[in-house]
């Protein structure tokens, strides 16, 4: 018999749902009104079509979902739900720092932050429309 441990869940050393929920409601309530997020007409006009609790709760679905608990996400792909709002990678970087700050102000560990920003930045492809850059002439 192994005497070796099996290492907890990323959604368990989170703490669960409960925990990550009140991560997701800190979080969105600050990218819904950041102003650098909502002078894209297009994220900002998403910001005000979609119920904010609505969202809330399916970000908390998908957390727990790819941290390993058992919730199933139901919602659209991030492909589908963001390549019509043409999110810039300045506008990911924004996004992915105000994600950092809620994870800091809720104490999550360092491991548990990189496990996070691993999942989070797995989605950037679906997410960021990238531009091509100019050629000096």
């Amino acid at each position: 018999m192994s005497t070796e441990s099996k290492k907890p869940s990323l959604y368990e050393r989170l703490g669960g749902i409960y925990a990550i929920a009140a991560v997701v409601d800190t979080f969105i309530d600050r990218i819904m009104v950041d102003p650098t997020l909502n002078a894209n007409p297009l994220v900002d006009e998403a910001h005000h079509r979609v119920s904010k609790a609505g969202f809330k709760y399916l970000v908390t679905e998908m957390v727990g979902q790819v941290t390993g608990g058992p919730q199933r996400y139901t919602g659209r792909s991030m492909l589908e739900s963001h390549s019509h709002l043409n999110i810039s990678a300045a506008e990911w970087e924004v996004f992915a720092a105000h994600f950092k700050a809620v994870l800091d102000q809720y104490n999550v560990p360092a491991a548990e932050q990189q496990e996070l920003f691993a999942i989070v930045g797995s989605t950037r492809p679906d997410i960021v429309v990238e531009r091509p850059v100019a050629k000096a002439s």
